[in-house]
């Protein structure tokens, strides 16, 4: 009896095996958020809404950071990273700051995150993030990166639930992509422009991302500082 029971348990499939639970060190809390700049400005925008799953953690969450009075940060993915990384910064631009006596530029500071992220490239911080704001120059400008610190400069970029949405508005509003009626597409939209169609997207976007809601942060970032503005989307 007893190797009728044994030869029953070796012939077992490893399959059917008993698989213990894993530890998973990351969640998507999702959210939106975008970047665009003009000649010389940059607009910034992100929602507030916190997900996990189909639940809504909290409708006021901070997924941005206005680092210098020229450059503003918005991140998507996990929360807790997000405030990870946000205090590694400005702990950073502080030491920077007591050791130059001004600030870093935003260029540098694209770098800088840049390589923060690429350091942590073994074990990421799960955020997806767009900076912007106006270069030494005085010219807009806004980066976008991946999770290890891949940088790009554009003319505009999303993250976050909403990306997919997002960036085919800005494709054809802000890089006059698929637009027969414009002959020069390398010119720039006023500020109040940008303004609007920021906006305009992210409204547009909670209607069919369940991940984009609540309120939204909108900064403007020119030669006179940073504006932000705050207007409400949908609440469901």
């Amino acid at each position: 009896m007893q190797l009728i029971q044994q030869s029953k348990q070796e012939s077992l499939p490893k399959s059917k095996e008993i698989n213990q639970p894993q530890f998973f060190p990351y969640t998507n809390n999702q959210g939106s958020c975008l970047g665009i700049c003009g000649e010389k400005f940059a607009v910034l925008a992100t929602d507030t809404r916190m997900s996990m799953g189909y639940s809504i953690v909290t409708r006021n969450a901070t997924k941005y950071l206005k680092l210098t009075d020229k450059c503003v940060l918005v991140s998507s993915g996990m929360q807790a990273d997000i405030e990870t990384l946000h205090k590694i910064l400005k702990a950073r631009l502080t030491i920077y700051q007591n050791q130059h006596q001004k600030p870093m530029s935003t260029p540098a500071i694209s770098h800088l995150l840049s390589r923060t992220l690429y350091y942590r490239r073994f074990f990421p911080l799960y955020t997806f993030n767009v900076l912007g704001g106006i270069d030494e120059d005085g010219k807009g400008c806004v980066f976008s990166y991946d999770a290890i610190g891949t940088l790009e400069r554009v003319r505009y970029s999303a993250s976050g639930s909403g990306s997919a949405l997002i960036e085919p508005i800005l494709d054809n509003q802000v890089g006059f992509k698929n637009r027969g009626d414009i002959t020069d597409k390398t010119g720039f939209l006023e500020e109040d422009e940008v303004v609007e169609l920021a906006k305009d997207t992210l409204t547009s976007t909670c209607e069919r991302d369940i991940f984009t809601g609540d309120f939204v942060h909108i900064f403007v970032v020119n030669e006179n500082g940073v504006r932000e503005e705050k207007f409400e989307l949908r609440f469901d």
